[in-house]
């Protein structure tokens, strides 16, 4: 199962709407009254709810609407465009779409938002629009509903004719199946977690991403995780870091066009995406699997790789290629998971080799032109890390 906010909560919402539909009287400003305290209300006033797990909430609590503008509409989307079209993945409260509502002045927006749950589209019909665009949502969410019969009643204005939001209410892996291929602007990727919500982070869900956006859209996500990296590039996104907004870390912008990727990963992170197994992504071959056996695959396929072909990330070992290991427990836990890769010296030919491409200047001979992008110097880390093993035996 793909996980959601809070059950508890949902379900009475959904016990809000049957009375509603039973009685045909608008229960929505009482079931606010009722339900507003097991909401969470974040800094900026909007609110958000919990997963069900209880792991992680929907949104940051600095500002859930917020970081809609500075972590997804804001990086992806040009104020100036004309014509505008978004795929909202996990859609939940709807805060991005309204965001974009608002930011942009454009003549034509068409949004697709994507959600598996219909009580979580419910539960935004009673929160308070933290802007007024969110109406609009409000009135798509609505829409979908009656059609579904968990509502009856239609309280929210209609959207503008130069407004188009169409509702899916399923399993995000089913519904990028249906749609077309280089359609999308911009796609906001807003699921939880990686680590707790996997599904929506794998190599095969990402290919499909790849398949319906533009050559020159742009991925927003707010997760700076080392396997989704990883996966964006292998799937052919140019990858670079996000604006931090309430998260300690960056989120991650990905396009196929280079350009649109302004900000490049940090060193560090380049470095641990391109050679440790933390980089290893999630996977899912038949677009089917739950998150549970989705994690286990990766586990053990780091496992595998470790000291292969990929270097240990303990102690971050990667970020210690080309300097001196010191004479200490993290010095001779370095010295001894680069040993497994037929590397003896952080600083000798081979580690050299390995981590060239992010130099300004080529520090091992290799002659070869500098690259630009991370993308780029991730690629060729890796392939050169395989070289290394290759030769010292590792691999064959």
């Amino acid at each position: 199962m793909v996980l959601t906010p809070r059950n508890d909560v949902l379900r009475a919402v959904r016990n809000y709407f049957e009375g509603e539909r039973r009685d045909g009287r608008n229960r929505r400003t009482e079931a606010w009254r009722s339900l507003s305290e097991s909401f969470i209300r974040t800094a900026d006033g909007s609110y958000t709810l919990e997963s069900d797990s209880g792991e992680e909430a929907m949104h940051t609590r600095s500002g859930a609407i917020t970081e809609s503008f500075e972590k997804f509409v804001g990086p992806s989307i040009s104020p100036d465009a004309e014509e505008i079209r978004v795929l909202d993945l996990c859609s939940g409260l709807g805060y991005n779409t309204a965001a974009l509502l608002e930011f942009t002045s454009a003549s034509e927006i068409t949004v697709d938002m994507v959600e598996v749950s219909p009580e979580t589209l419910a539960a935004a019909l009673i929160v308070p629009s933290p802007v007024k665009s969110h109406e609009l949502v409000k009135a798509a969410y609505e829409e979908r509903l009656m059609d579904m019969g968990v509502v009856s009643i239609g309280a929210s204005p209609l959207p503008p004719p130069e407004v188009t939001i169409r509702v899916h209410c399923d399993d995000a892996r089913e519904t990028l199946r249906k749609l077309e291929a280089e359609y999308y602007d911009a796609i906001f990727l807003d699921a939880f977690s990686p680590g707790v919500s996997p599904e929506l982070y794998t190599v095969e869900f990402l290919s499909q991403v790849a398949r319906v956006i533009k050559p020159d859209g742009v991925l927003a996500t707010y997760t700076s995780a080392a396997p989704v990296r990883s996966a964006l590039i292998e799937v052919g996104f140019h990858v670079g870091a996000g604006p931090v907004f309430g998260r300690r870390s960056a989120g991650t912008l990905a396009s196929g066009d280079p350009s649109k990727v302004r900000e490049p990963l940090e060193w560090r992170d380049e470095r641990m995406v391109a050679l440790s197994d933390a980089g290893v992504p999630y996977r899912d071959p038949t677009l089917s699997s739950d998150g549970k056996t989705i994690s286990e695959r990766r586990r053990v396929e780091r496992r595998i790789v470790r000291g292969v072909t990929r270097i240990s990330s303990a102690v971050k070992t990667p970020i210690y290629l080309g300097a001196p290991a010191e004479e200490d427990r993290i010095g001779r836990r370095v010295r001894r998971n680069l040993e497994m890769m037929g590397i003896s010296d952080p600083t000798g030919q081979e580690a050299l080799y390995i981590i060239c491409p992010q130099m300004d200047e080529c520090v091992c001979g290799c002659g070869e032109e500098r690259v630009v992008t991370s993308r780029e110097r991730v690629l060729s880390m890796r392939r050169r890390l395989l070289e290394v093993a290759s030769l010292r035996g590792i691999i064959e």
